[in-house]
């Protein structure tokens, strides 16, 4: 990528003697890194791939190039003390050329590529006797067939590399339509695999901070509520587990954390089936399922992460409540006429206890531009204030069908 010589980011925003994290990535998880790092006397420098990008609009130091690109990277690194990710789509080559060059790249690539592989993932969760579905790599259309007759029909399709959000997963109904499905992805060059699908009573998530001199600490599992594919709600601790099923979610997270060699934020997404549980996807990075810690936690993901990657003694995971709901707000079918402050200023005034976290995206349809936390007392008081909020600052008018009879 060609990139202006006078594109030098900010190098004098950076407080003498602290820690500065260069932070690969522009999105909303960068953002939300900003924020802590500020409270922890630390910086981060961003590379983004444009100047409006949500995390380029609040912080300070921010190079514009592409993360593909070794140059650039190079540039984004060169004198912070850690490096570390929004995303996993990173080439692992130019991380290890980095690592060569002596950066501190956490997590590294050697973990990265469990994230970014679901097939090697699979392969090495089984391998340490985690719980995964029945699984098989897809390269041919026989192949398919194969793992069709294996589990009854019941399969799960997904591109190896790049899903996310429902995106490269696939639920073929017929034997027929799984092998022309392969057979037109194979063609495009996408690399399968294909996995159990399984009639799971609830999603959950299981996630867990890690330093590279090895200190670990879990948070209460949530669980996870999805719609078309994306998380919607995330309410902790997730309700109805007994002590000894959040145990084992809680020691699993720590035992993928260990045997995977992940430093930062780990979040292990779960299928709870018939009270058993089984590890569905892994994000090496603060998760959508962890923004509740901001309000319920003492530490939040976003400062348990930079800490992590710094190799600072991890914070407290205790709760501050005895529920926290966050709800998603995505982008609605239509644009409401309202404008989003006027949005967030009826919300407040309403519920006053609502926490809105804004990305600072433009509107389009389904797009994550925020989310809100609510902590309470009662489940489903809580969820039903934080579905309303959410609600509102998505569509701009008020859906009472969330809430009860309660005044506000």
């Amino acid at each position: 990528m060609n990139t202006p010589a006078e594109n030098t980011g900010n190098p004098a925003a950076h407080a003498p003697g602290m820690p500065v994290i260069a932070v690969i990535g522009d999105g909303q998880l960068a953002r939300m890194m900003q924020t802590e790092a500020i409270e922890l006397g630390c910086s981060i420098r961003v590379l983004a791939g444009a100047p409006d990008s949500s995390a380029a609009q609040v912080c300070a130091d921010v190079l514009i190039g592409d993360y593909t690109d070794i140059g650039d990277l190079r540039r984004a690194v060169d004198g912070a003390d850690a490096v570390t990710f929004d995303h996993e789509h990173v080439p692992n080559e130019h991380l290890d050329a980095l690592i060569a060059e002596g950066v501190n790249v956490q997590p590294q690539p050697s973990a990265l590529i469990f994230a970014q592989d679901k097939l090697v993932m699979r392969k090495r969760l089984g391998e340490i006797g985690a719980p995964v579905p029945r699984f098989a790599a897809i390269d041919s259309v026989e192949d398919a067939a194969v793992f069709f007759d294996e589990v009854d029909g019941a399969v799960c399709l997904k591109a190896r590399r790049g899903g996310y959000d429902g995106n490269g997963v696939w639920f073929p109904d017929s034997r027929e339509g799984l092998g022309t499905l392969v057979e037109k992805l194979l063609s495009e060059g996408v690399p399968l695999m294909a996995e159990e699908k399984l009639s799971f009573t609830r999603e959950l998530s299981a996630m867990v901070a890690r330093t590279p001199s090895g200190e670990v600490r879990p948070w209460p599992v949530v669980e996870s509520v999805q719609s078309g594919g994306i998380c919607v709600e995330a309410i902790a601790p997730a309700p109805g587990m007994s002590d000894e099923q959040r145990e084992r979610a809680e020691k699993l997270s720590v035992s993928v954390a260990e045997a995977l060699g992940v430093t930062g934020v780990l979040a292990v997404e779960l299928f709870e089936v018939d009270g058993e549980i089984f590890v569905n996807e892994l994000a090496m990075r603060p998760h959508n399922t962890g923004h509740w810690t901001q309000e319920g936690s003492v530490t939040s993901q976003f400062e348990q992460h930079l800490r992590a990657v710094l190799d600072f003694p991890l914070g407290s995971t205790e709760t501050l409540a005895p529920v926290t709901v966050m709800a998603n707000v995505l982008g609605a079918d239509k644009e409401p006429e309202m404008s989003v402050t006027g949005r967030c200023v009826e919300v407040w005034r309403r519920f006053p206890e609502a926490k809105i976290h804004l990305y600072g995206k433009g509107y389009r349809p389904g797009r994550k531009l925020g989310h809100v936390n609510v902590v309470g007392s009662d489940v489903e008081q809580t969820r039903k204030t934080a579905a309303a909020a959410a609600h509102f600052l998505m569509h701009g008018e008020w859906d009472d069908n969330y809430l009860n009879k309660k005044e506000h």
